[in-house]
Protein backbone atom coordinates (compact mmCIF):
# COMPACT_ATOMS: atom_id res chain seq x y z
CA UNK A 1 0.00 0.00 0.00
CA UNK A 2 1.37 3.40 -1.00
CA UNK A 3 1.53 6.18 1.55
CA UNK A 4 0.08 9.69 1.25
CA UNK A 5 1.18 13.18 2.31
CA UNK A 6 -1.34 16.05 2.36
CA UNK A 7 0.33 19.48 2.16
CA UNK A 8 -2.03 22.23 3.32
CA UNK A 9 -0.47 25.42 1.89
CA UNK A 10 -3.05 28.07 2.69
CA UNK A 11 -3.90 30.98 0.43
CA UNK A 12 -2.95 29.88 -3.11
CA UNK A 13 -5.65 29.99 -5.77
CA UNK A 14 -5.70 27.83 -8.88
CA UNK A 15 -5.45 31.04 -10.91
CA UNK A 16 -2.37 32.24 -8.99
CA UNK A 17 -0.77 28.82 -9.37
CA UNK A 18 -1.30 28.97 -13.13
CA UNK A 19 0.07 32.52 -13.43
CA UNK A 20 3.05 32.27 -11.06
CA UNK A 21 4.05 28.75 -12.19
CA UNK A 22 5.96 27.61 -9.06
CA UNK A 23 8.43 25.12 -10.52
CA UNK A 24 8.67 22.56 -7.73
CA UNK A 25 4.95 22.45 -6.93
CA UNK A 26 4.28 22.03 -10.66
CA UNK A 27 6.78 19.19 -10.78
CA UNK A 28 5.07 17.42 -7.89
CA UNK A 29 1.70 17.66 -9.66
CA UNK A 30 2.83 17.13 -13.27
CA UNK A 31 1.93 13.42 -13.37
CA UNK A 32 -1.34 13.87 -11.51
CA UNK A 33 -4.41 16.11 -11.52
CA UNK A 34 -4.86 19.82 -10.83
CA UNK A 35 -8.14 21.58 -10.10
CA UNK A 36 -9.80 23.89 -7.59
CA UNK A 37 -12.32 23.40 -4.82
CA UNK A 38 -15.03 25.39 -3.10
CA UNK A 39 -14.40 25.86 0.64
CA UNK A 40 -17.18 25.50 3.16
CA UNK A 41 -18.47 28.67 4.78
CA UNK A 42 -16.88 30.45 6.52
CA UNK A 43 -13.61 30.14 4.62
CA UNK A 44 -11.38 30.40 7.69
CA UNK A 45 -8.75 27.99 8.98
CA UNK A 46 -10.36 25.93 11.74
CA UNK A 47 -13.73 25.67 10.03
CA UNK A 48 -12.46 24.70 6.57
CA UNK A 49 -9.95 22.20 7.97
CA UNK A 50 -12.75 20.53 9.94
CA UNK A 51 -14.88 20.36 6.78
CA UNK A 52 -12.08 18.99 4.59
CA UNK A 53 -10.99 16.24 6.94
CA UNK A 54 -14.42 15.27 8.28
CA UNK A 55 -16.34 15.49 5.01
CA UNK A 56 -19.11 17.39 6.78
CA UNK A 57 -20.27 21.01 7.04
CA UNK A 58 -20.10 23.29 10.14
CA UNK A 59 -23.78 22.55 10.83
CA UNK A 60 -22.59 19.04 11.70
CA UNK A 61 -18.96 19.29 12.83
CA UNK A 62 -19.59 22.44 14.90
CA UNK A 63 -16.51 24.52 14.05
CA UNK A 64 -18.32 27.71 13.07
CA UNK A 65 -15.17 29.87 12.81
CA UNK A 66 -11.75 30.14 14.45
CA UNK A 67 -13.58 30.94 17.67
CA UNK A 68 -16.90 30.47 19.41
CA UNK A 69 -18.97 32.04 22.16
CA UNK A 70 -19.39 29.82 25.21
CA UNK A 71 -22.88 30.71 26.44
CA UNK A 72 -22.37 28.91 29.73
CA UNK A 73 -19.11 30.66 30.63
CA UNK A 74 -20.17 33.86 28.83
CA UNK A 75 -16.78 34.02 27.21
CA UNK A 76 -15.43 34.16 23.65
CA UNK A 77 -12.79 31.51 23.00
CA UNK A 78 -10.44 31.75 20.03
CA UNK A 79 -7.96 29.20 18.69
CA UNK A 80 -8.92 26.44 21.09
CA UNK A 81 -7.03 23.35 19.98
CA UNK A 82 -8.82 20.33 21.41
CA UNK A 83 -9.67 17.62 18.88
CA UNK A 84 -12.93 16.96 20.74
CA UNK A 85 -14.34 20.31 19.58
CA UNK A 86 -14.88 18.71 16.16
CA UNK A 87 -18.10 16.73 16.42
CA UNK A 88 -17.55 14.55 13.34
CA UNK A 89 -14.97 11.78 12.82
CA UNK A 90 -12.10 12.87 10.59
CA UNK A 91 -10.21 10.95 7.96
CA UNK A 92 -7.63 9.49 10.36
CA UNK A 93 -10.45 8.24 12.61
CA UNK A 94 -12.25 6.67 9.65
CA UNK A 95 -9.18 4.96 8.23
CA UNK A 96 -8.04 3.72 11.65
CA UNK A 97 -11.44 2.09 12.12
CA UNK A 98 -11.27 0.40 8.70
CA UNK A 99 -7.57 -0.50 8.85
CA UNK A 100 -6.48 -1.31 12.43
CA UNK A 101 -2.76 -1.10 11.56
CA UNK A 102 -3.16 2.25 9.80
CA UNK A 103 -0.75 4.93 11.04
CA UNK A 104 -1.41 8.67 10.68
CA UNK A 105 0.47 11.86 11.52
CA UNK A 106 -0.75 15.44 12.01
CA UNK A 107 1.72 18.32 11.97
CA UNK A 108 0.40 21.72 13.09
CA UNK A 109 -3.17 20.99 12.07
CA UNK A 110 -5.83 22.94 13.96
CA UNK A 111 -7.95 20.99 16.49
CA UNK A 112 -5.38 18.21 16.59
CA UNK A 113 -4.61 18.37 20.32
CA UNK A 114 -5.25 14.89 21.82
CA UNK A 115 -6.39 13.63 18.39
CA UNK A 116 -6.77 9.91 17.72
CA UNK A 117 -3.64 9.93 15.57
CA UNK A 118 -0.35 8.10 16.03
CA UNK A 119 1.84 11.19 15.59
CA UNK A 120 0.86 14.75 16.52
CA UNK A 121 2.84 17.97 16.85
CA UNK A 122 0.98 21.18 17.61
CA UNK A 123 2.02 24.41 19.39
CA UNK A 124 0.98 24.59 23.02
CA UNK A 125 3.01 27.32 24.71
CA UNK A 126 3.15 27.46 28.50
CA UNK A 127 2.40 30.90 29.90
CA UNK A 128 4.24 31.82 33.08
CA UNK A 129 4.20 35.08 35.05
CA UNK A 130 7.43 36.39 33.58
CA UNK A 131 7.80 34.51 30.29
CA UNK A 132 6.31 32.11 27.78
CA UNK A 133 7.80 28.66 27.17
CA UNK A 134 7.46 27.94 23.44
CA UNK A 135 6.58 24.29 23.82
CA UNK A 136 4.76 21.93 21.45
CA UNK A 137 2.45 19.10 22.45
CA UNK A 138 3.43 15.88 20.75
CA UNK A 139 2.51 12.26 20.42
CA UNK A 140 4.19 9.85 21.00
CA UNK A 141 5.14 11.42 24.30
CA UNK A 142 8.32 13.54 24.07
CA UNK A 143 8.50 13.20 20.28
CA UNK A 144 8.81 17.00 20.02
CA UNK A 145 11.69 16.98 22.47
CA UNK A 146 13.45 14.21 20.54
CA UNK A 147 13.30 15.89 17.16
CA UNK A 148 14.20 19.27 18.71
CA UNK A 149 17.55 17.77 19.64
CA UNK A 150 18.42 17.61 15.92
CA UNK A 151 16.47 20.50 14.34
CA UNK A 152 16.19 22.90 17.29
CA UNK A 153 13.15 24.15 19.20
CA UNK A 154 10.15 25.53 17.36
CA UNK A 155 10.08 29.34 17.53
CA UNK A 156 6.47 30.42 18.02
CA UNK A 157 7.40 34.01 17.09
CA UNK A 158 8.07 32.87 13.52
CA UNK A 159 4.65 31.14 13.41
CA UNK A 160 2.49 34.11 14.40
CA UNK A 161 3.04 37.78 15.21
CA UNK A 162 5.13 40.58 13.72
CA UNK A 163 8.14 38.27 13.23
CA UNK A 164 6.25 35.57 11.32
CA UNK A 165 8.36 34.20 8.50
CA UNK A 166 9.32 31.24 6.32
CA UNK A 167 11.23 29.89 9.34
CA UNK A 168 8.06 28.39 10.83
CA UNK A 169 7.21 26.48 7.65
CA UNK A 170 10.85 25.41 7.34
CA UNK A 171 10.78 23.97 10.86
CA UNK A 172 7.50 22.18 10.11
CA UNK A 173 8.96 20.63 6.94
CA UNK A 174 12.07 19.54 8.85
CA UNK A 175 9.84 17.98 11.51
CA UNK A 176 7.96 16.19 8.71
CA UNK A 177 11.23 14.66 7.51
CA UNK A 178 11.94 13.40 11.03
CA UNK A 179 8.39 12.09 11.36
CA UNK A 180 8.69 10.12 8.12
CA UNK A 181 12.12 8.74 9.04
CA UNK A 182 11.03 7.74 12.54
CA UNK A 183 7.40 6.61 12.15
CA UNK A 184 6.72 6.16 8.40
CA UNK A 185 3.02 7.13 8.69
CA UNK A 186 0.61 5.92 6.01
CA UNK A 187 -1.05 9.34 6.02
CA UNK A 188 0.79 12.52 7.00
CA UNK A 189 -1.05 15.87 7.01
CA UNK A 190 1.16 18.97 7.14
CA UNK A 191 -0.05 22.55 7.63
CA UNK A 192 2.22 25.27 6.17
CA UNK A 193 1.16 28.86 7.01
CA UNK A 194 3.68 30.90 5.01
CA UNK A 195 1.46 32.46 2.32
CA UNK A 196 -1.05 33.58 4.93
CA UNK A 197 1.29 36.26 6.31
CA UNK A 198 2.13 37.99 3.04
CA UNK A 199 -1.46 37.93 1.81
CA UNK A 200 -2.65 39.83 4.88
CA UNK A 201 0.26 42.27 5.02
CA UNK A 202 0.64 43.07 1.32
CA UNK A 203 -2.39 41.62 -0.45
CA UNK A 204 -2.89 38.60 -2.72
CA UNK A 205 -1.91 40.53 -5.86
CA UNK A 206 1.34 41.92 -4.50
CA UNK A 207 4.88 41.20 -5.62
CA UNK A 208 5.58 40.17 -2.05
CA UNK A 209 2.98 37.42 -2.34
CA UNK A 210 4.62 36.10 -5.50
CA UNK A 211 7.99 36.13 -3.73
CA UNK A 212 6.47 34.14 -0.85
CA UNK A 213 5.08 31.57 -3.28
CA UNK A 214 8.60 31.09 -4.64
CA UNK A 215 10.02 30.82 -1.09
CA UNK A 216 7.51 28.12 -0.27
CA UNK A 217 8.12 26.46 -3.63
CA UNK A 218 11.85 26.18 -2.83
CA UNK A 219 11.00 24.62 0.53
CA UNK A 220 8.71 22.05 -1.11
CA UNK A 221 11.36 21.35 -3.73
CA UNK A 222 13.75 20.40 -0.94
CA UNK A 223 11.07 18.23 0.66
CA UNK A 224 10.30 16.51 -2.63
CA UNK A 225 14.01 15.81 -3.16
CA UNK A 226 14.16 14.26 0.33
CA UNK A 227 11.21 11.98 -0.47
CA UNK A 228 12.67 10.90 -3.79
CA UNK A 229 16.11 10.18 -2.41
CA UNK A 230 15.11 8.48 0.84
CA UNK A 231 11.68 6.97 0.03
CA UNK A 232 11.62 6.52 -3.73
CA UNK A 233 8.03 6.13 -5.03
CA UNK A 234 6.72 5.29 -1.56
CA UNK A 235 4.75 8.53 -1.01
CA UNK A 236 2.17 10.30 -3.16
CA UNK A 237 1.16 13.90 -2.44
CA UNK A 238 -2.01 15.98 -2.31
CA UNK A 239 -1.54 19.77 -2.24
CA UNK A 240 -4.50 21.91 -1.19
CA UNK A 241 -4.82 25.56 -0.27
CA UNK A 242 -7.80 25.71 2.11
CA UNK A 243 -8.98 29.24 1.19
CA UNK A 244 -7.98 32.29 -0.87
CA UNK A 245 -7.74 36.01 -0.14
CA UNK A 246 -9.61 39.13 -1.17
CA UNK A 247 -7.84 42.48 -1.46
CA UNK A 248 -9.23 44.81 1.21
CA UNK A 249 -9.01 48.56 1.73
CA UNK A 250 -11.15 49.27 4.79
CA UNK A 251 -12.15 47.86 8.14
CA UNK A 252 -15.47 47.90 9.98
CA UNK A 253 -16.12 47.77 13.75
CA UNK A 254 -19.44 45.92 14.31
CA UNK A 255 -19.05 46.04 18.11
CA UNK A 256 -18.61 49.81 18.09
CA UNK A 257 -21.72 50.13 15.91
CA UNK A 258 -23.69 48.01 18.39
CA UNK A 259 -22.32 49.98 21.33
CA UNK A 260 -23.26 53.31 19.77
CA UNK A 261 -26.77 51.93 19.27
CA UNK A 262 -27.00 51.12 22.97
CA UNK A 263 -26.91 47.36 22.44
CA UNK A 264 -23.39 46.44 23.55
CA UNK A 265 -22.58 47.11 27.20
CA UNK A 266 -19.15 47.61 28.73
CA UNK A 267 -17.68 47.91 32.21
CA UNK A 268 -14.92 50.43 32.90
CA UNK A 269 -12.31 48.80 35.11
CA UNK A 270 -9.23 50.78 36.12
CA UNK A 271 -9.76 53.14 33.21
CA UNK A 272 -10.26 50.46 30.55
CA UNK A 273 -13.49 49.31 28.87
CA UNK A 274 -14.33 45.60 28.76
CA UNK A 275 -17.32 43.96 27.06
CA UNK A 276 -20.03 43.00 29.52
CA UNK A 277 -21.43 39.84 27.95
CA UNK A 278 -24.07 39.45 30.67
CA UNK A 279 -25.83 42.75 30.02
CA UNK A 280 -25.06 43.26 26.32
CA UNK A 281 -28.16 42.95 24.18
CA UNK A 282 -25.93 42.12 21.20
CA UNK A 283 -22.24 41.75 20.39
CA UNK A 284 -20.12 40.55 17.49
CA UNK A 285 -17.47 37.84 17.41
CA UNK A 286 -15.48 38.79 14.33
CA UNK A 287 -13.26 36.58 12.21
CA UNK A 288 -11.67 38.12 9.10
CA UNK A 289 -14.60 38.92 6.78
CA UNK A 290 -17.40 37.36 8.81
CA UNK A 291 -18.97 38.21 12.17
CA UNK A 292 -21.23 36.06 14.32
CA UNK A 293 -23.75 38.39 15.99
CA UNK A 294 -25.13 37.05 19.29
CA UNK A 295 -28.42 38.68 20.29
CA UNK A 296 -30.60 38.52 23.37
CA UNK A 297 -34.22 37.47 22.72
CA UNK A 298 -36.42 40.37 21.65
CA UNK A 299 -33.69 42.44 19.99
CA UNK A 300 -33.25 40.45 16.77
CA UNK A 301 -35.26 42.79 14.52
CA UNK A 302 -33.59 45.91 15.92
CA UNK A 303 -30.10 44.51 15.37
CA UNK A 304 -30.96 43.30 11.88
CA UNK A 305 -32.28 46.74 10.90
CA UNK A 306 -29.22 48.55 12.29
CA UNK A 307 -26.82 46.32 10.38
CA UNK A 308 -28.91 46.50 7.21
CA UNK A 309 -29.00 50.31 7.31
CA UNK A 310 -25.19 50.41 7.59
CA UNK A 311 -24.87 48.43 4.31
CA UNK A 312 -21.94 46.42 5.70
CA UNK A 313 -22.56 43.35 3.56
CA UNK A 314 -24.85 40.34 3.43
CA UNK A 315 -26.70 39.36 6.63
CA UNK A 316 -27.37 35.67 7.14
CA UNK A 317 -30.55 34.98 9.10
CA UNK A 318 -31.52 31.46 10.19
CA UNK A 319 -32.84 30.58 6.72
CA UNK A 320 -29.68 31.65 4.91
CA UNK A 321 -27.50 29.99 7.55
CA UNK A 322 -29.29 26.74 6.86
CA UNK A 323 -28.68 27.12 3.12
CA UNK A 324 -24.94 27.57 3.76
CA UNK A 325 -24.94 24.73 6.31
CA UNK A 326 -23.62 26.96 9.09
CA UNK A 327 -26.80 26.52 11.17
CA UNK A 328 -25.37 25.28 14.47
CA UNK A 329 -26.14 26.08 18.09
CA UNK A 330 -22.75 27.84 18.39
CA UNK A 331 -23.49 30.16 15.46
CA UNK A 332 -24.63 33.72 16.00
CA UNK A 333 -28.30 34.63 15.69
CA UNK A 334 -27.16 36.55 12.63
CA UNK A 335 -23.93 36.20 10.65
CA UNK A 336 -22.62 39.31 8.96
CA UNK A 337 -20.57 38.86 5.76
CA UNK A 338 -18.40 41.80 4.79
CA UNK A 339 -18.34 43.44 1.41
CA UNK A 340 -15.45 41.95 -0.57
CA UNK A 341 -13.15 44.95 -0.01
CA UNK A 342 -13.69 45.08 3.78
CA UNK A 343 -12.78 43.15 6.91
CA UNK A 344 -14.15 43.25 10.46
CA UNK A 345 -12.15 44.30 13.51
CA UNK A 346 -13.25 43.48 17.06
CA UNK A 347 -12.84 47.01 18.50
CA UNK A 348 -15.60 48.40 20.73
CA UNK A 349 -14.08 51.65 22.07
CA UNK A 350 -14.51 55.16 20.68
CA UNK A 351 -11.22 56.33 22.18
CA UNK A 352 -8.13 54.12 22.12
CA UNK A 353 -7.18 55.22 25.63
CA UNK A 354 -10.01 53.00 26.88
CA UNK A 355 -8.78 49.93 25.00
CA UNK A 356 -7.68 47.09 27.34
CA UNK A 357 -3.94 46.48 27.52
CA UNK A 358 -4.19 43.07 25.83
CA UNK A 359 -5.30 44.73 22.59
CA UNK A 360 -1.77 46.11 22.16
CA UNK A 361 -0.03 42.73 22.34
CA UNK A 362 0.00 39.37 20.56
CA UNK A 363 -2.77 37.74 22.56
CA UNK A 364 -4.80 35.33 20.46
CA UNK A 365 -6.91 33.96 23.32
CA UNK A 366 -8.16 37.07 25.16
CA UNK A 367 -9.30 39.04 22.14
CA UNK A 368 -12.96 38.32 21.27
CA UNK A 369 -12.12 38.20 17.58
CA UNK A 370 -9.33 37.57 15.12
CA UNK A 371 -6.72 40.36 15.02
CA UNK A 372 -4.58 40.47 11.84
CA UNK A 373 -2.80 43.56 13.17
CA UNK A 374 -0.79 41.24 15.40
CA UNK A 375 1.39 40.95 12.30
CA UNK A 376 2.44 44.60 12.73
CA UNK A 377 4.65 46.02 15.47
CA UNK A 378 4.70 49.77 16.05
CA UNK A 379 8.32 50.49 16.91
CA UNK A 380 7.47 53.98 18.23
CA UNK A 381 5.05 52.70 20.87
CA UNK A 382 6.63 49.22 21.09
CA UNK A 383 3.13 47.76 20.80
CA UNK A 384 0.95 45.96 18.27
CA UNK A 385 -0.45 48.51 15.83
CA UNK A 386 -4.10 49.59 15.78
CA UNK A 387 -3.82 51.05 12.28
CA UNK A 388 -6.45 49.04 10.40
CA UNK A 389 -5.33 50.48 7.04
CA UNK A 390 -2.24 48.24 7.20
CA UNK A 391 -4.26 45.11 6.33
CA UNK A 392 -4.31 44.47 2.58
CA UNK A 393 -5.83 40.98 2.36
CA UNK A 394 -8.58 39.04 4.13
CA UNK A 395 -10.81 35.99 3.67
CA UNK A 396 -13.83 34.15 5.04
CA UNK A 397 -16.32 34.66 2.22
CA UNK A 398 -17.04 31.90 -0.29
CA UNK A 399 -14.71 32.87 -3.17
CA UNK A 400 -15.87 33.40 -6.72
CA UNK A 401 -15.09 30.68 -9.27
CA UNK A 402 -12.05 32.57 -10.58
CA UNK A 403 -10.54 32.79 -7.09
CA UNK A 404 -11.03 29.25 -5.77
CA UNK A 405 -8.19 27.56 -3.86
CA UNK A 406 -5.88 25.07 -5.52
CA UNK A 407 -6.10 21.33 -5.10
CA UNK A 408 -3.74 18.97 -6.91
CA UNK A 409 -2.45 15.43 -6.68
CA UNK A 410 0.79 13.74 -7.72
CA UNK A 411 -1.29 10.77 -8.90
CA UNK A 412 -4.18 10.54 -11.35
CA UNK A 413 -7.26 11.35 -9.29
CA UNK A 414 -9.56 12.57 -12.07
CA UNK A 415 -9.83 16.08 -10.66
CA UNK A 416 -11.26 17.51 -13.86
CA UNK A 417 -13.80 19.87 -12.32
CA UNK A 418 -14.40 22.04 -9.25
CA UNK A 419 -14.94 19.88 -6.18
CA UNK A 420 -16.40 20.68 -2.79
CA UNK A 421 -14.31 20.83 0.37
CA UNK A 422 -16.37 18.02 1.84
CA UNK A 423 -15.44 15.73 -1.09
CA UNK A 424 -11.75 15.78 -0.20
CA UNK A 425 -12.12 13.31 2.67
CA UNK A 426 -13.51 10.75 0.23
CA UNK A 427 -10.65 11.46 -2.17
CA UNK A 428 -8.17 10.58 0.58
CA UNK A 429 -10.18 7.54 1.66
CA UNK A 430 -10.32 6.27 -1.94
CA UNK A 431 -6.53 6.47 -2.14
CA UNK A 432 -6.26 3.72 0.45
CA UNK A 433 -8.77 1.34 -1.15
Amino acid sequence: MKKLIVLDIVGLSKKQYTEIKPQNISKILEMGSVSSFKPSFPAVTCSVQASIFSGTYPSEHGIISNGYYDQILKHVSFWEQSSDLVNSPRIWDTLKKKLPDFKSGLLFLQNSLYANSDVVITPKPIHLDDKMIMWCYSKPENFYEKISESIGNFDLKSYWGPFSSIQSSTWIINSAKKTIETHKPDLLIIYLPHLDYTSQKFGPDSDEFKDSVMELDNLLGDFSLFLNQEFNDEYEIIILSEYTFNSVSKSISPNLILRQAGLLSTRRIEGKDYIDYEFSKAFAMVDHQIAHIYINPGYEDEVYQILKNKNLGIILDSKLQKELKINHQKSGNLILCANTDSWFNYYWWDDVKYAPDFTFSVDIHRKPGYDPLELFFDFKTKQISHDTSLIKGSHGLIPTDDNLPLIGTSFNSNLDKIVSAIDIKQLIENFFK
